[in-house]
C-alpha cells in the first residue's frame, strides 16, 4: 500500500515535475508571437513611410518634368540672385525684394471649380475659366499668380485648398519709379532683362550678385534727374507738346547725368505700359535737329581754315539750287560775318560755308564727330541715324543748317561737348567713371576751334535767339534749332516742329552740355505764337541750368568774362568790337 502509495505520487510526482518548464515554453511562444506581430506592424510602417518618401520623390520628379520652373522652387534652390542698380551718389534705382508666387499640383485638387471659385474671391483679378482650365490638367505643376502681396498670400493660406501652395521668389522694384525709366530699363517677371540698363547688363548684374560685389553704379545724378524732368514737363504742358527729351552730359568724361524722354513709364508696370511711353527718344529717336547742327558747319570751317571770324557770306537774296529755294527765317538781306550768321541763324550763310567746305569733307568731319553712325552708348536702344545717298550739293547745303540728315538726341549733345571741351570726343555713356583721368578721346577739332566755337555759342546767348536760355551769374553758350517734321504723306508739315537747344555752360569753361527738345509745341500768348527752339526750348534749358548750376558746385559768377558790346542800330553787330571783347584778332 505504501508502496502502491509511493508509485502513485512518484507517476502524480512525475508528471506533474514537468509543469514550470510547460508554463515557460508557452510564455516564451507567447512573447515570440507578440514580437513577430510588432515587428510585422512595424515592418509595415516603414515600409508605408518609405513609400509616402518614394511617392514624395516621383511627385517631385513628376513636376520637375511638368514644368521646368518647379526645377529652382522644388527642389530647394534659390532664385539668380540679381545685383542692385543705383546713381552715381548711391542712390537705389533697382533692387531685388522677396515674394511669394501661387502654385498648384493640379493632381491633388480635388475640385477645379470650387478651388477656383475660392482663389477668386482673394484674387479678383484672376482668370476663372484660365483658372479651372489650368486646375484641370494632369500636370504636377502650374503657376496661378507671381508676385503676390503679403495680404493676398495671407488670405489664400487662410483658405486651405488642397493642392495649392506658395514658393519663394524675388520680384525686382524700382523706387524711382518712372524717374529715370528709360535709363534703368527693367526685367521680366523672372528678372531677365529686357530694356535699358538691366537688359544692356544682365550678365554682369547676375555675376555680381553671385560674388557679392558692390551694386552697379550708373553715371546719372538723379538729383539731375529729376530737375530736367519737371522742368521739361512743365514746357510739354504749357505748349500742348506730344512729348520732349532733356540730356545733361558732363564734356570732360561722355557721363549721362540725366537721360529724360517723355512721356515716360513705371518701370515697376512696364508690362501695363503704352509702346510711345516706353519709347526712349534720347536714344530711339532720330530727328532732323534744325539749325543746331549750325555749330558743327561752322566749327568745320573754322578747322579747316578755310574761314575765320572775319569770314562771312553774301544772305542778301534767296538762294535757288534746281527746284530748291534756301531762305532765311528772319532775313537780314545783306552780307554777314561768320558770327553773325550763328546770331542771326542763317540758312543762307550756313549753306554757302558748307558748299565752300564741299560734300566729301562734310561727310568725313560728320562721321568723325560721330553723327554718321549709331551711338556707342550701353543702352541696347540706339538708333541708327539717317543720311542721304548720293550726297549731292543740295544735301551739302541742307545739311549746313540741320536738314537732310536726322540723328538721335544723345548723339547730338556728344559731338557737342566735343565743339566746347578743347575739341575731344568722349564715347557716352551712363556708367559712372570712377578714374581720376579722364577717359579715352579722340581729338576731333583743334583747341582754338573750340574756343572760337564756345565765343559763338555765347553770342547766340547774348544776342541771337539764345537769349531766353540767360541766367545770371551764369556764362551759357547755345544754339537754338526748329525743324519742321516729315510729314508722313509727303514734304514738311509747316505745323508740326520739333524745337531744340543745345546748351554748354559755365561756356568760359565748360562742364556740361544740356539739351531739351520739345516735340510739336504750340505757340501761345506769352510767345505771340511762336513755337520755336527759342520760345519754348532756350528757357527750358535756362531753369535746368539754374537748378543744376548750385548743385554741381558752380558759384555764380558776374564777372567770368567782360561784358559784350550792346548790338548797335538796326540790331546789326559790331564785329570789331565783339572780337576785341574776347582778344580774338
Amino acid at each position: 500500500m505504501s508502496d502502491h502509495v509511493h508509485n502513485d505520487r512518484q507517476w502524480y510526482g512525475g508528471a506533474m515535475e514537468p509543469q514550470p518548464t510547460l508554463r515557460l515554453e508557452g510564455a516564451i511562444k507567447q512573447a515570440a508571437d507578440i514580437c513577430r506581430s510588432r515587428l510585422v506592424v512595424l515592418t509595415v510602417v516603414f515600409c508605408a513611410a518609405f513609400l509616402l518618401i518614394a511617392g514624395r520623390l516621383v511627385e517631385v520628379m513628376l513636376i520637375e518634368a511638368g514644368d521646368s520652373d518647379a526645377l529652382a522652387y522644388n527642389t530647394a534652390l534659390a532664385p539668380i540672385g540679381r545685383a542692385d542698380i543705383v546713381d552715381r551718389n548711391g542712390m537705389l534705382l533697382a533692387t531685388d525684394l522677396p515674394t511669394a508666387s501661387l502654385y498648384a499640383n493640379p493632381r491633388v485638387v480635388i475640385d477645379a471649380e470650387e478651388a477656383a471659385v475660392m482663389l477668386e474671391s482673394a484674387l479678383p483679378d484672376l482668370d476663372f475659366d484660365e483658372v479651372v482650365a489650368k486646375l484641370s490638367t494632369d500636370r504636377g505643376f502650374v503657376w496661378l499668380k507671381r508676385n503676390l502681396t503679403p495680404r493676398q498670400q495671407a488670405d489664400i493660406h487662410a483658405l486651405g485648398i488642397p493642392g495649392v501652395g506658395f514658393v519663394r521668389e524675388e520680384r525686382r522694384i524700382y523706387p524711382q519709379g518712372h524717374l529715370a525709366a528709360h535709363v534703368v530699363g527693367f526685367t521680366d517677371i523672372d528678372r531677365q532683362g529686357l530694356a535699358g540698363a538691366e537688359q544692356a547688363f544682365d550678365h554682369e548684374l547676375q555675376a555680381r550678385a553671385e560674388a557679392g560685389e558692390t551694386p552697379l553704379a550708373l553715371s546719372i545724378d538723379i538729383r539731375f534727374q529729376q530737375i530736367v524732368r519737371e522742368e521739361l514737363m512743365a514746357t510739354i504742358d504749357r505748349f500742348g507738346a506730344i512729348g520732349g527729351t532733356g540730356i545733361v552730359l558732363d564734356v570732360h568724361t561722355g557721363e549721362v547725368l540725366a537721360m529724360v524722354s517723355l512721356p515716360d513709364f513705371d518701370s515697376n508696370r512696364a508690362g501695363e505700359a503704352a509702346d510711345d511711353t516706353r519709347f526712349n527718344r534720347a536714344t530711339l529717336g532720330v530727328y532732323e535737329v534744325g539749325s543746331v547742327f549750325k555749330v558743327f558747319t561752322a566749327a568745320m570751317a573754322l578747322d579747316t581754315g578755310l574761314v575765320d571770324m572775319r569770314s562771312g557770306y553774301d544772305a542778301s537774296e534767296p538762294l535757288r539750287v534746281s527746284r530748291f529755294t534756301i531762305r532765311d527765317f528772319k532775313p537780314k538781306n545783306r552780307w554777314l560775318s561768320l558770327p553773325e550768321i550763328l546770331i542771326y541763324s542763317s540758312n543762307i550763310g550756313s549753306a554757302k560755308m558748307a558748299m565752300e567746305v564741299g560734300a566729301e569733307r562734310q561727310q568725313a568731319f560728320l562721321d568723325r564727330i560721330g553723327l554718321l553712325s549709331p551711338s556707342q552708348l550701353e543702352l541696347p536702344e540706339t538708333a541708327q541715324p539717317m543720311a542721304p545717298s548720293p550726297w549731292r550739293d543740295i544735301n551739302t547745303m541742307t545739311i549746313g543748317f540741320g536738314h537732310g540728315v536726322a540723328v538721335t538726341p544723345i548723339q547730338v549733345v556728344s559731338a557737342m561737348a566735343a565743339m566746347v571741351n578743347g575739341g575731344v570726343l568722349y564715347q557716352p555713356t551712363i556708367l559712372r567713371w570712377t578714374s581720376d583721368q579722364s577717359p579715352p578721346g579722340v581729338q576731333v577739332i583743334r583747341s582754338e576751334t573750340s574756343e572760337a566755337v564756345r565765343m559763338l555759342m555765347h553770342l547766340v546767348v547774348e544776342y541771337g535767339s539764345g537769349r531766353n536760355a540767360q541766367v545770371d551769374g551764369y556764362l551759357i553758350g547755345g544754339k537754338t534749332g526748329t525743324a519742321e517734321k516729315l510729314d508722313p504723306s509727303g514734304g514738311y508739315s509747316d505745323d508740326k516742329l520739333l524745337s531744340s537747344f543745345v546748351s554748354a555752360f559755365p561756356i568760359d569753361d565748360p562742364r556740361f552740355v544740356v539739351l531739351a527738345m520739345i516735340d510739336e509745341p504750340n505757340g501761345i500768348e506769352e510767345t505771340y505764337g511762336y513755337a520755336t527752339g527759342g520760345w519754348t526750348a532756350a528757357p527750358t534749358v535756362g531753369n535746368i541750368i539754374a537748378r543744376i548750376g548750385p548743385l554741381a558746385g558752380i558759384a555764380p559768377d558776374e564777372n567770368a568774362m567782360p561784358d559784350l558790346p550792346q548790338a548797335v542800330a538796326g540790331q546789326d553787330l559790331e564785329l570789331e568790337a565783339i572780337l576785341a571783347a574776347y582778344g580774338a584778332h
